[in-house]
């Protein structure tokens, strides 16, 4: 493996929503790897934009708000700016990006446990009895925070800015499944998305897919992609493109 390309040769499958897998692609070509885009999800705003700007506005004048995603931050910025004295939660590192990116400055995080549990161990949601707590996101996903904030005392509102759909799979995603060899991985940071493309791809892709090393975000997905037929995987320390990339540039391709 070459130190300057360690992904060299190596096809790297890029599961993000449809439309968001350009910068990770970049980064895969730039360590010498073929990236393939296949998304595992599609995300579209909330269709009643109005509700959603009058929920936001009402989140921004209340004590805290989680967001739970980079793609929350970026469907609340589409309806109004996000300025506020709330105390602004963001679940992980590319979260806080988005929020900085959204021009809010304070935000707070998980620096070493970024999942659930991580955000719920932060100072600012240890007291929140009565305090006005706005969770920002999607249906579905999250619902540890929501559990225990609530028996913690939290007034929750939840801001479905955006919802996950399945994605349309045709032969411009396939053709490109059924070529991979040994020296390929696959970049999962969502169950739903490995859920949609179990459901969506044809039964020749899906073996080749599941041949693949599965580069997991979490402990709880390796679990998942064992399940789902995979038989090597590699767990990355967090759903961050560079811990992702990191993590499948220190696989071994050799082993079947």
């Amino acid at each position: 493996m070459s130190r300057s390309l360690p992904l060299r040769n190596v096809t790297v499958v890029i599961t993000r929503p449809a439309g968001t897998a350009g910068p990770l692609a970049r980064r895969v070509r730039k360590l010498g790897g073929i990236p393939v885009s296949v998304p595992g999800l599609s995300l579209r705003a909330t269709e009643d934009a109005t509700a959603v700007d009058a929920a936001l506005r009402r989140a921004l004048e209340g004590d805290v708000l989680v967001f739970t995603s980079p793609a929350a931050v970026r469907f609340a910025a589409d309806v109004l700016p996000l300025a506020t004295r709330a105390a602004v939660i963001a679940v992980g590192r590319g979260t806080a990006r988005a929020l900085k990116t959204a021009s809010v400055a304070d935000v707070r995080f998980p620096e070493t446990s970024q999942d659930s549990e991580g955000v719920l161990a932060l100072p600012e949601l240890t007291a929140v009895a009565g305090k006005r707590v706005a969770l920002v996101g999607a249906p579905g996903g999250r619902g540890l925070i929501r559990e225990q904030l609530a028996l913690r005392g939290a007034l929750i509102e939840d801001i479905h800015v955006y919802h996950r759909v399945a994605p349309r799979i045709d032969r411009r995603h396939i053709d490109p499944l059924l070529k991979l060899g040994r020296r390929s991985a696959v970049l999962l940071s969502s169950a739903e998305a490995l859920d949609h493309l179990r459901r969506a791809l044809i039964a020749p892709a899906w073996r080749k897919l599941v041949q693949a090393v599965a580069v997991v975000s979490s402990d709880r997905l390796r679990e998942i992609a064992v399940e789902a037929g995979f038989e090597r995987v590699a767990v990355a320390r967090s759903a961050l493109p560079t811990d992702l990339l990191q993590a499948a540039t220190e696989v071994s391709f050799t082993r079947r």
